[in-house]
């Protein structure tokens, strides 16, 4: 994941030229610096463990039926997290990478590019950052602060969020970069977030570290966020079990008769 920072995507950082970027669907553009990081990232994983695939963001859009091996054995790579960040020329970016079994993380680890910052999580053996193993906490402010995306939010899901959870909470910004945004809800700078879209590059490494760390990622219904289940919107993500609780309680408030 070094590597692949240090030599796929930070050369190109404030140095993309209007060519090296591409828009690959509304409000989302893919840069020479994603290709670069994957194809990296993909050697060294099939060197690291022959025979295991490798389910990789931009494989996935050139071959959508990659993600049928999510059912099985896998690496999960994004390989330039935040890429709307970076192809603007600004911070937070990063890289994920996670190893799944049968729809299940098993490992996941979160590199941030500009300060090297490394989060590594095991199933059922805690949460490290650069090697130091970390406890989620709070931030302890009242009322709790949350940073929701609302960007894959339907209209009136969106009006629904906006009118009846945000009241309950101080709203910040979101850094449109999941590699950073899981380490906030740890870190006592965010408590709750909510992610509509849930693809498995984004949250497959950070769910199991924040999970690992004491937080709580679920969906809302309670059931554990799986790899194989990207298709299905909406995913909490919480410093604590009781700040996840009360979020999903208000949120199960909002559901449609």
């Amino acid at each position: 994941m070094r590597r692949a920072s240090e030599e796929a995507i930070l050369p190109h950082y404030r140095n993309l030229s209007e060519s090296e970027v591409r828009e690959k669907a509304a409000d989302d553009v893919v840069t020479v610096a994603d290709h670069a990081s994957e194809a990296l990232l993909t050697e060294g994983l099939a060197r690291l463990n022959p025979g295991i695939a490798i389910v990789g963001e931009e494989a996935a859009e050139a071959d959508p039926a990659i993600m049928d091996a999510l059912a099985g054995p896998c690496w999960i790579v994004d390989p330039l997290d935040g890429t709307n960040n970076f192809a603007f020329g600004k911070p937070p970016f990063g890289i994920l990478v996670a190893l799944a079994e049968h729809g299940e993380a098993k490992s996941g680890w979160i590199y941030d590019c500009l300060s090297g910052r490394f989060c590594a999580a095991h199933l059922g053996e805690g949460a490290y950052i650069d090697g130091e193993q970390i406890a989620a906490r709070p931030t302890g402010e009242e009322p709790p602060v949350a940073a929701i995306s609302l960007v894959f939010m339907d209209r009136i899901q969106r009006d629904r969020v906006t009118t009846h959870i945000a009241p309950h909470y101080r709203m910040v910004d979101i850094p449109r970069c999941a590699a950073e945004q899981y380490p906030r809800l740890a870190l006592g700078e965010n408590d709750v977030s909510i992610f509509e879209r849930t693809l498995p590059w984004d949250h497959a490494a950070a769910a199991l570290w924040l999970n690992e760390a004491g937080g709580r990622v679920a969906r809302p219904s309670g059931l554990p966020y799986r790899v194989d289940e990207w298709r299905e919107p909406g995913l909490i993500g919480a410093s604590s079990p009781r700040l996840w609780d009360e979020l999903a309680e208000r949120l199960a408030a909002l559901a449609p008769d």
